[in-house]
């Protein structure tokens, strides 16, 4: 049941800038946790706690593929409220270019040696 303390939990999940970037990122592409340490240049221990208060509060999903786990938007309506917090395309200029994954220099995550 959807109740006002349930919607206040939420709204505190999504207060921290840091959780907002990284949900930003992720509804644009599924990213692994090293090419988010990259694009937002924080240590990659931190960049996983961070993944992993979302993904308990159900805001991300992971997908295991081969030694990477890559992070994408829990679904539909997680989708919805960050268009509503965010807008349709939150200013970023280092990801509003490409709306997908942003190739990085010196990432070593799967995409961005792929697309080299």
């Amino acid at each position: 049941m959807n109740t006002y303390h349930d919607k206040a939990k939420l709204l505190k999940l999504l207060a921290h800038p840091m959780r907002l970037q990284i949900l930003d990122l992720v509804r644009r592409s599924e990213e692994c946790v090293c090419h988010l340490s990259a694009v937002l240049d924080k240590p990659q221990p931190y960049v996983s706690q961070q993944l992993a208060i979302l993904r308990e509060a159900g805001l991300i999903l992971d997908r295991k593929e081969g030694t990477n786990v890559f992070y994408g938007l829990g679904g539909k309506d997680v989708a919805n409220t960050l268009t509503a917090v965010l807008g349709a395309l939150f200013a970023n200029p280092r990801t509003d270019a490409a709306l997908g994954h942003e190739r990085i220099a010196g990432c070593c995550c799967p995409k961005c040696t792929a697309e080299a």
